[in-house]
């Protein structure tokens, strides 16, 4: 449970650093890697993200920014990304096909637009965190032990 804290602590740290930060830089791109993402260093490893790197190392932020939703939220889609009053809106989402009035996004804005998907992608770690948090049975389930079912409602 102390670890669930200390992650959403972290996460609320990395927000406000996103939030204020002026421009994207390698030191944010490494701490959202070490915050947020779990499944990028094996992938690394497994070399099925070696572009990550070389997106860095060019200052492609808007791509290193989306191959990261990619690799690490590969059940979100980016749904929304526009451009109003000189700052960024993102929206991502797992059901993109929903009238945007019916899904729950993972919204975030910011100046630069980098800055804007990584938030983004911080408040989506924050509502998978979220969810299995809510999932997380209190009760055990029960298995039947009988192979019939026995209806007790009373319908009168």
């Amino acid at each position: 449970m102390s670890s669930d804290l200390e992650r959403e602590h972290r996460l609320d740290r990395l927000a406000e650093q996103l939030g204020f930060a002026p421009a994207l830089t390698p030191d944010i791109i490494f701490n959202v890697i070490s915050d947020v993402c779990t499944r990028l260093p094996a992938l690394k490893k497994a070399g099925k993200a070696a572009g990550i790197d070389r997106l860095i190392e060019a200052g492609a932020w808007s791509d290193v920014a989306l191959a990261m939703i990619e690799l690490e939220l590969p059940a979100w889609k980016l749904r929304r990304l526009i451009h109003e009053d000189g700052v960024w809106c993102c929206s991502l989402s797992k059901q993109p096909n929903l009238p945007i009035e019916l899904d729950d996004t993972a919204n975030a804005t910011h100046e630069v637009l980098p800055l804007a998907i990584l938030s983004a992608l911080v408040e989506a770690r924050r509502r998978i965190s979220l969810t299995r948090e809510i999932r997380s049975p209190t009760v055990p389930p029960i298995r039947s032990t009988s192979i019939y079912a026995i209806c007790c409602d009373n319908f009168s």
